[in-house]
C-alpha cells in the first residue's frame, strides 16, 4: 500500500503537469505563539521605557480588531476566489454594495436583515464579475476597475433618489439615514477585572491584560461571524473534497477537467462567495464601526484586504495575521496620535534585530539596509516629538507596502491564478 490518501493522489494528479515547486516554509502554532510572546515583551519594554502604554491598551486592541474585521473579510474573498484561479480586484467595490446594502435595508426594516443585504449585495457583485471572467473570458483586472467604478456610482445615485428629504435637511447627498446597531458581547466580570489589572501598568502583566481586555469587551457578532467564517474556510478548502476540486481550478483547471470536474461551477461559487464575503465586510463598516452609508466608507480597505491575502501566501491563518497587522497600524490614527510616534522606536528595534539575523546569516546587502532603516527610525524618533497628521493617515497604507516588499520572497499563488480558461482547451 503506497498510504497515500484518495485526496493526495487526486492533487498529485492535478498539479503533476506544475513542474517542480520550490517547498514553502509554513508559520507553525508554536512559531506564532512565540512572535506574539515577543511582540508582547517588546511592546512592554518600549512602554516602561517610554511611559506610554497605549498600544497594548483594551482600547487600542478593540479599535484593531475592528478595523482588521472588514480587511479579513475582503482578504478572505479574494482567498476564495484566487484559489479558483479568477484575480478578484473588484472586492472594493463588492463592499460597497455592502456597506449600501447593509445600512439601507437596515434601515428600512432592521439589521439582521440588513446584514444578509449586505452578503447578499456583494454576492451580487461577485456573480457579476464571475459572468464577465468565467462566462465570457474578459481579463480578471479589466473586469475588477469596471466592478470598482460601477457599483459606488450607483450605490450613490440611489442613495440621492431615495432619501432626498434627508439630504436636504443637511447630512449631506453621500450619507444615508441612521440605521439600529447589531448587539456586541461583553464580559462583565472578566472585562472589568482586566481593566483593573491593566491600569496597574505592570510589566507584561497589564499587557496582557490589555490585549484580553480588548477581545472580550464590546465584542461585536458580526466579528465572531467573521473568525468563524475564517476557520470554516480553512476546513471546508483544504479538509473536504469540494475544497480540493475548487483548488484544483486555481492550480490547473486543464487537468481538473480530465478529472471531471465542472471547473465553470467551482470558479463561479468561489467567485460568488468572494462577494459575499466583502459585502460582509462592507456591512460590518456601515452597520457596527458605524451606523450610516457614506460615500469613500470603504477608503480602499479591499485593496489592503488583498494585500493581507497576499501577506498571508493565500492562506487563512496567514491572512488573519496579515488583517490583524493592517488593521492594528489602521487603527491607530483613530486613538492617540501619540501612539504612532511611540511605533517608531518598536519598528527601529525590530529592524535593529532584523539586521543582526541578516548579518548573523552573513547577508551583508539586508543586514546593511536593515540598519540603515533602524538608523533613521531612532533618529527620526529622538528627534520629534510627534508624527505629523498626513504620515498618520498614511500609515496603514505604507506599511501594506513595507510588508508586502519584506515577504514577497515566500510568496506562491496558485499556478492559474488569473488565467483566462475554456472548457477543452487542453485537447
Amino acid at each position: 500500500m503506497s498510504g497515500k490518501t484518495d485526496q493526495s493522489k487526486y492533487l498529485d494528479h492535478v498539479t503533476a503537469p506544475l513542474g517542480k515547486r520550490v517547498a514553502i516554509p509554513k508559520l507553525s502554532l508554536p512559531v506564532l505563539l512565540l512572535l506574539i510572546a515577543g511582540a508582547l515583551l517588546l511592546f512592554s519594554a518600549v512602554g516602561a521605557a517610554t511611559g506610554n502604554h497605549s498600544l497594548t491598551s483594551a482600547g487600542q486592541i478593540a479599535a484593531a480588531l475592528g478595523a482588521a474585521v472588514p480587511i479579513g473579510m475582503a482578504g478572505l474573498g479574494g482567498l476564495w476566489a484566487e484559489r479558483a484561479g479568477v484575480v478578484n480586484i473588484g472586492l472594493e467595490g463588492m463592499m460597497v454594495a455592502g456597506t449600501f446594502a447593509g445600512a439601507w435595508t437596515g434601515y428600512l426594516v432592521n439589521p439582521w436583515v440588513g446584514l444578509l443585504a449586505g452578503i447578499a449585495a456583494g454576492a451580487a457583485g461577485g456573480l457579476l464579475h464571475a459572468v464577465i471572467t468565467v462566462g465570457f473570458g474578459v481579463d480578471h483586472i479589466v473586469s475588477g476597475v469596471g466592478i470598482n467604478l460601477l457599483i459606488p456610482g450607483i450605490c450613490l445615485y440611489i442613495n440621492r433618489i431615495y432619501f432626498p428629504d434627508y439630504v436636504s435637511a443637511g447630512a449631506g447627498a453621500s450619507q444615508s439615514p441612521p440605521t439600529n446597531s447589531l448587539p456586541s458581547i461583553t464580559i462583565p466580570g472578566l472585562s472589568s477585572g482586566l481593566a483593573s489589572i491593566e491600569k496597574h501598568h505592570w510589566f507584561l502583566v497589564s499587557d496582557i491584560a490589555g490585549v484580553i481586555g480588548g477581545l472580550v469587551t464590546n465584542l461585536s457578532v458580526v466579528t465572531l461571524l467573521a473568525a468563524a467564517l475564517l476557520v470554516a474556510s480553512y476546513f471546508l478548502l483544504w479538509r473536504t473534497t469540494f475544497g480540493l476540486r475548487l483548488r484544483s481550478c486555481g492550480e490547473n483547471p486543464i487537468a481538473a477537467e480530465s478529472l471531471g470536474v465542472n471547473v465553470y461551477k467551482y470558479k463561479y461559487i468561489a467567485v460568488i462567495a468572494s462577494g459575499g464575503f466583502a459585502g460582509l465586510g462592507g456591512a460590518y463598516l456601515s452597520m457596527v464601526a458605524s451606523n450610516v452609508f457614506r460615500d469613500g466608507q470603504t477608503g480602499g480597505r479591499g485593496f489592503i484586504g488583498l494585500a493581507a491575502m497576499i501577506f498571508g501566501n493565500w492562506m487563512p491563518g496567514g491572512l488573519a495575521v496579515g488583517a490583524g497587522l493592517f488593521g492594528f497600524t489602521d487603527s491607530l490614527q483613530l486613538r492617540d496620535p501619540g501612539s504612532v510616534h511611540v511605533l517608531l522606536l518598536v519598528v527601529a528595534i525590530v529592524m535593529t534585530l532584523l539586521a543582526a539575523w541578516h548579518g548573523y546569516r552573513r547577508k551583508l546587502v539586508p543586514a546593511a539596509v536593515s540598519l540603515a532603516a533602524a538608523v533613521g527610525l531612532f533618529v527620526w524618533y529622538a528627534a520629534s516629538d510627534a508624527v505629523p497628521r498626513p504620515l498618520i493617515v498614511t500609515t496603514p497604507y505604507v506599511i501594506t507596502l513595507v510588508v508586502l516588499a519584506l515577504s514577497a520572497q515566500r510568496l506562491r499563488p496558485p499556478k492559474a491564478d488569473g488565467q483566462i480558461y475554456r472548457k477543452g482547451q487542453g485537447k
